[in-house]
């Protein structure tokens, strides 16, 4: 008689060798079908779980029939907590590490127990799987030859604008994760700083309520302001600079010569911003050097 799908899963599952020493499981960013066989049966041998929140991983653990106790793991206890964590691991124990959800130190605790586990000659193994990275990545129809992930953002203005300037020299693919709270004034700020870029904003990845918006960032602005501001968790991915409509310098200095014969610094620039979708900052540095020769003349 063959056996059910069930069955072959167990025995897979039970076939499956885990060697001591830390292992970082990947975990569902919202649907529970996500989960790895491999993260299902490295999480049934472990001797503990580290975890963030003890409530939200108790919930896999009993999804998944799993017995190791869990150990609240997050980056208020990471000092005192390493230690037990690293004790367990040099006598031999299997231990594995959690998020609440996704790749854990994507924007996680663990990069203080994963440093500590090396420099004790732990053996520190991956499990991967679900990422918001990764998944928003791969439906944003933007480049990925080059990324970079700047995680959350300062939550301060100030914070938030420097890291979009070093951001804006990239070259790159940019990707954060948001509060919705201040989605329209960081989107606002890219607008700024980075020119109108393609973008998506993706909200509740893999869950029910699974939401992709797309459009430059401008209309994504629009777009919320018609609309509602999203909830739940939030990934942007930024695309890069579209060179190949960049005008020559001279064309942009032309532009906002004459800008500036008409209006204030601050409304040329606005008014050639909204012309070429070019960073207004950028074009401010650049009108104040303008006017500047022009008085020198």
């Amino acid at each position: 008689m063959e056996k059910s799908i069930g069955a072959l899963l167990e025995d897979k599952l039970r076939n499956t060798t885990v060697e001591p020493g830390l292992h970082i499981v990947s975990t569902p960013i919202g649907n529970l079908n996500d989960i790895t066989l491999r993260a299902i049966a490295v999480l049934r041998c472990s001797d503990a779980i580290a975890c963030e929140d003890t409530r939200v991983t108790g919930r896999i653990k009993s999804e998944f029939n799993l017995t190791a106790p869990l150990i609240s793991y997050h980056e208020h206890n990471a000092h005192k907590v390493t230690s037990r964590i690293i004790k367990l691991l040099k006598s031999g124990k299997i231990v594995a590490l959690v998020s609440d959800a996704g790749t854990p130190l994507i924007s996680d605790p663990g990069y203080k127990l994963v440093n500590s586990a090396i420099e004790n000659n732990v053996v520190v193994s991956p499990v991967p799987g679900a990422s918001a990275l990764l998944a928003s990545l791969s439906v944003s129809g933007l480049p990925t030859d080059r990324i970079l992930f700047e995680g959350f953002l300062p939550k301060k203005t100030l914070g938030r604008r420097k890291a979009l300037e070093h951001a804006a020299k990239a070259g790159s693919t940019l990707v954060v994760f948001e509060s919705p709270n201040r989605l329209i004034k960081s989107l606002s700020d890219m607008i700024d700083i980075l020119g109108n870029r393609d973008a998506i904003i993706a909200r509740e990845l893999t869950k029910r309520h699974e939401e992709i918006r797309r459009g430059n960032l401008k209309s994504l602005v629009k777009n919320i302001e018609d609309n509602r501001l999203p909830r739940g968790e939030v990934t942007l991915v930024i695309g890069p600079e579209k060179n190949n409509k960049r005008l020559p310098q001279g064309q942009i200095d032309q532009m906002l010569i004459e800008s500036l014969s008409k209006h204030s610094v601050k409304n040329a620039v606005n008014a050639v911003a909204l012309e070429t979708s070019l960073p207004r900052r950028a074009l401010y540095q650049r009108a104040i050097l303008l006017k500047s020769e022009k008085n020198q003349l």
